[in-house]
């Protein structure tokens, strides 16, 4: 069985750069196994009175800092947007942090869905089934991107594809992804689990390739129930935290739970 992981998605919003600095610090120092952030340009909630207006930093930017800033924890997006960059440029930039950090990168990528990020920035919206197949079209490019450049990715990089649709998203998970991050109760996981295997399925793959990763906002993380997630297939528990702070305490429970059930 593959060793439990616990990571912290530390969300780059209300917060001025020295506490986010400072929180990836806290978190290899704690021993987390991954810290990731995320591909937006503004705050996704907690702003007042608009929960979309306050301070925040851009992902790529970052996770070359934090490359040079840690030295043992896993660094990546959670996710970056297909619908930023070139799928090339967005290899290369992926390939070069993989150096910085010595090989410690996850990639992963996700179709968009924030429509502010795409208005203010001059990206076209368009609809989800649209993102969706720009996706399903970049993933062969960045793959063979990976292959191209010298010196390639240290490798093996992970690929993680977050999304649950289980139609369209999930079948691109089965296709290219070497974990899928998805929400949801146990049910809900398992349920999704149990559509992609059949997905890999249908183009030859063994679905227990790829690793099951669920996420949760820390204040709200269902301890108790992370012995059925696991027995779901779930590898990665990720929690979230937003600025100004970052309250890292209770993800001391939540390591405590990991040794515990690696032991």
């Amino acid at each position: 069985m593959t060793a439990v992981r616990i990571a912290v998605q530390i969300q780059p919003q209300h917060a001025d750069y020295p506490a986010i600095r400072d929180a990836a610090a806290r978190c290899e120092e704690m021993g987390v196994d991954v810290i990731y952030n995320w591909d937006h340009f503004f705050p996704l909630f907690g702003g007042s009175p608009d929960p979309n207006v306050g301070k925040h930093f851009e992902c790529w930017t970052m996770l070359a800092a934090w490359a040079e800033q840690t030295s043992t924890i896993r660094i990546g997006p959670l996710v970056t947007c297909n619908s930023y960059r070139n799928p090339d440029l967005l290899a290369d930039m992926a390939r070069t942090v993989d150096h910085i950090s010595d090989g410690r990168l996850v990639f992963g990528i996700g179709a968009g869905w924030f429509e502010k990020d795409y208005v203010e920035y001059g990206y076209e919206f368009g609809t989800a089934p649209q993102r969706l197949r720009a996706l399903a079209e970049a993933m062969p490019r960045i793959e063979a991107r990976f292959g191209e450049l010298d010196p390639p990715p240290v490798g093996p990089m992970p690929i993680l594809i977050g999304g649950g649709g289980e139609k369209v998203t999930l079948k691109i998970v089965a296709r290219h992804a070497d974990i899928w991050h998805g929400f949801g109760d146990v049910a809900t996981i398992r349920h999704k689990s149990e559509v992609l295997a059949r997905h890999c399925a249908d183009i030859g793959r063994d679905p227990t390739e790829i690793e099951r990763s669920v996420g949760f906002q820390l204040h709200s993380a269902p301890l108790d129930e992370a012995d059925a997630y696991v027995e779901a297939g779930v590898t990665e528990f990720t929690l979230g935290v937003s600025g100004p702070d970052y309250e890292l305490t209770a993800v001391a429970d939540w390591l405590a739970w990991r040794d515990a059930t690696n032991a």
